[in-house]
């Protein structure tokens, strides 16, 4: 069922063609903070950080900012497709836009993985959290299993019962979290009557190939900066609050992941940082505020759910999308009448988000083993579409006409940067600062592999049963991109501004 959508004026941006998702409805704020949950900043000081420390030492604010300025260059590439045009299927439409049908695809496949695995790494994060704020409130725990249901079916109520009830609640959430621990971070530097630490400013100890590796467990921090992209059709003002809250969620948390290194890593002067398991909380009872402690508990319990969150949301989204290209089952694609989300896509994200963290735990293996292993494995999707999206950004500039020498350093800057965390997940054999994983680590690096040739089968088979399914696919990221651009054209032509035009045609995904 196709909506003509209305009339287009000088103040009206287009309502997301070729979907049936609530169209302009998402204020900037809530985008930009569809893209923060799922970075879930709280929780890389509470988890993170100890371990990016023992590589790093007094160089890990360093590490952050590297890495920040590294992905505000990936940023940069998202943006060259994000200011054109702007649909549910997020990276992966931008993908087929620059390097094909094929490539957008596996692009795609690895994106959803990528999200889909940060829901699982952080249900299982939301089950221990919860588990350790019952003892200490309650003196009770529940079963790990019971508490990823309770996250699972939250989410799911949520994410399809309203797209705005999901933003404002990962807006509440994350935002409470970030305060909390925030206040530590000023009592800390408060503590030490707001000493600058010549330790840390002068990198003692530090070395470049510490500070470099860290670099890898750092991006794996920023992974899903790009998620608000995924809201495409339902943003207000896509072409303008999409691209701001892209490079504005890798410089707050930015800002946000130096400001707390700094601060943690003072906080523990003479003390080991890179052995403690939970480092905010250890900090907060030694500043004699214990209370403080169960608050930051809560605050990476929000932290968590609002990942959890925001994950199902974008994974849906882009099966949504692949579902209207042929490339899933048509259900997938279907919106509901009233709510207008992606209620099935929502469903079967949820589900499986749920399921194998179950399985798993099932099969023996710990919630804080599971989520370590999911967070990892996440990490190499997102890798695969960055490198991807940085790649097709100068030649979809060039196929347009509007390729620029500082588009091209935009790209080299990013792909390089890139094969950083690429290399260090392979490792290069005999180094030290690089090492070939090992045990678990290699296992994981192959489950990755066989999913993607998984993929690019999947594919194959789709080809030979739908022989126009890529070209129908082609045309349809084709006809979305020229709407905006009509959009764009008409914005700019003065006589237009005075007048409506005549809407848009209107086509399937």
């Amino acid at each position: 069922m196709n909506e003509r959508p209305p009339p287009i004026s000088s103040s009206t941006q287009i309502n997301a063609p070729a979907t049936r998702l609530r169209g302009n409805c998402l204020s900037y704020s809530e985008v930009l903070a569809q893209s923060v949950s799922v970075i879930a900043p709280s929780t890389v000081p509470a988890a993170v950080l100890g371990l990016v420390f023992a590589r790093a030492g007094n160089a890990t604010w360093l590490s952050f900012l590297l890495g920040m300025l590294g992905l505000v260059l990936v940023s940069q590439n998202i943006n060259q497709f994000a200011r054109r045009s702007a649909s549910p299927g997020s990276l992966y439409s931008y993908i087929v836009q620059g390097l094909g049908p094929t490539a957008g695809v596996l692009g795609g496949w690895a994106l959803l993985f990528g999200y889909t695995l940060t829901g699982m790494s952080t249900l299982c994060g939301f089950a221990l959290i919860a588990n350790v704020l019952l003892g200490q409130l309650l003196g009770v725990q529940l079963p790990i299993v019971v508490l990823f249901l309770v996250g699972a079916l939250a989410s799911f109520y949520i994410a399809s019962r309203d797209i705005q009830l999901s933003a404002k609640t990962m807006l509440l959430f994350e935002g409470a979290s970030i305060v909390m621990v925030l206040v530590l971070g000023g009592l800390i530097w408060s503590s030490k009557s707001f000493h600058v630490d010549p330790a840390q400013i002068t990198l003692e100890g530090a070395t470049p190939s510490g500070a470099l590796s860290a670099v890898v467990l750092v991006v794996f921090g920023f992974s899903g900066f790009e998620s608000s992209t995924a809201l495409g059709g339902e943003a207000k003002n896509p072409l303008k609050t999409i691209p701001r809250s892209v490079t504005q969620s890798v410089l707050l948390t930015g800002a946000f992941f130096v400001a707390m290194s700094y601060l943690v890593v003072l906080g523990f002067q003479g003390k080991s940082l890179a052995n403690t398991e939970a480092p905010l909380d250890a900090l907060a009872t030694s500043l004699g505020w214990g209370g403080l402690g169960t608050a930051l508990n809560i605050g990476v319990l929000l932290s968590f759910f609002s990942c959890v969150l925001a994950s199902i949301n974008s994974s849906a989204r882009i099966l949504f999308s692949m579902a209207q290209h042929g490339l899933v089952a048509d259900a997938l694609g279907e919106a509901h009448v009233q709510n207008r989300t992606p209620h099935v896509a929502v469903g079967v994200s949820t589900l499986i988000t749920f399921a194998a963290p179950t399985a798993l735990y099932a099969a023996g293996i710990g919630a804080f083993d599971c989520q370590g292993y999911f967070g990892t494995l996440c990490s190499f999707g997102f890798i695969v579409v960055y490198i991807l999206i940085s790649v097709a950004a100068p030649k979809y500039l060039a196929s347009i006409g509007k390729l620029t020498p500082r588009a091209f350093a935009y790209s080299v800057g990013a792909v390089a940067f890139m094969a950083l965390p690429l290399i260090g997940t392979v490792g290069v054999p005999g180094s030290k600062i690089l090492p070939q994983p090992e045990g678990p680590s290699l296992a994981l690096v192959a489950i990755f592999g066989v999913y993607m040739a998984v993929g690019l089968g999947w594919l194959l088979l789709r080809k030979v049963r739908r022989p126009d399914m890529i070209a129908q696919m082609q045309i349809a990221v084709e006809k979305v991109h020229l709407s905006f651009a009509q959009v764009r054209e008409h914005a700019l032509t003065p006589i237009n501004a005075q007048r409506e035009s005549a809407p848009p045609a209107r086509v399937r995904g």
